[in-house]
């Protein structure tokens, strides 16, 4: 049985994987951490996912909440999970990180801790998603540049980063299979009087309204001919069984910075 610390217990993603962690034969829920003030502090990490007590409190202490833990789900905060990843290194901990959102700052810090434990880093936890990453590499090296990318994403209301981590995936991928580097090709917005579409651009759309889950399209548009890879989740259950795939993996793997890819064999 493998022990988990859900860090970020009362979020979306966090009440969705507290209560498939009850149904795993093989995982099981030692430690649950929320953010300061959070409403959820001192109950039952089960009561706050709507199924019965666990007795397991939420707390706001990392070091509580990783007691015992051999890997921690981090859904949180980009800055709090590198602190979170921090703790989880010097506990030898191994990590699965499904926050988004990271600079390029916070990237270096993750990256630097995976020399020291195994850390599974996702903009995406789905695993539809993940093979779509591999399926949008193979495309844009297939298609040339004939063919214009664009990247539609939308996220409920309340989503803070955009565009989401998993539309930037698919636009990493894309710019890997062109053989360019994304941050040379990626085109973030169009306002006014833009010119004709520069040939090799990635350009992405992006839509907060309501509540919904995710969707994304990427599209090549060609001569004649537009190819779509599209990817609509209709609840969050796909990304938290996703999440516990990724933790039954990496425990006891060497340290480094893998991908779902690695997960999946791809």
């Amino acid at each position: 049985m493998v022990n988990v610390a859900m860090l970020g217990a009362s979020g979306r993603m966090g009440r969705t994987i507290v209560p498939l962690l009850l149904e795993a034969d093989d995982l099981r829920l030692s430690g649950a951490l929320a953010a300061p003030g959070d409403t959820a502090i001192g109950q039952d990490a089960g009561v706050v996912s709507g199924i019965a007590p666990l007795g397991i409190v939420v707390t706001t202490d990392p070091a509580l909440a990783l007691a015992g833990a051999q890997v921690a789900i981090d859904f949180t905060l980009p800055a709090v999970s590198v602190g979170n990843a921090r703790l989880c290194a010097e506990r030898g901990c191994a990590m699965v990180v499904g926050t988004t959102g990271h600079d390029a700052v916070q990237r270096a810090e993750l990256d630097a801790v995976a020399g020291r434990i195994p850390i599974v880093l996702a903009p995406n936890m789905s695993l539809g998603v993940n093979l779509l990453f591999r399926l949008a590499e193979i495309a844009a090296r297939a298609l040339d540049e004939q063919y214009d990318i664009e990247i539609f994403e939308a996220h409920h209301r309340n989503k803070v980063d955009a565009p989401s981590g998993t539309a930037l995936g698919f636009g990493r991928a894309a710019a890997r299979g062109r053989g360019r580097t994304f941050e040379e090709v990626a085109e973030y917005a169009r306002h006014g009087q833009t010119g004709i579409r520069e040939r090799g651009r990635i350009g992405f759309s992006v839509v907060r309204g309501g509540d919904i889950v995710g969707e994304h399209r990427l599209i090549f548009a060609g001569p004649g001919e537009q190819v779509e890879l599209s990817h609509t989740a209709q609840d969050r259950s796909g990304f938290a069984r996703g999440a516990l795939a990724a933790a039954r993996w990496v425990v006891g793997r060497p340290p480094g910075a893998y991908s779902m890819q690695d997960v999946l064999g791809l």
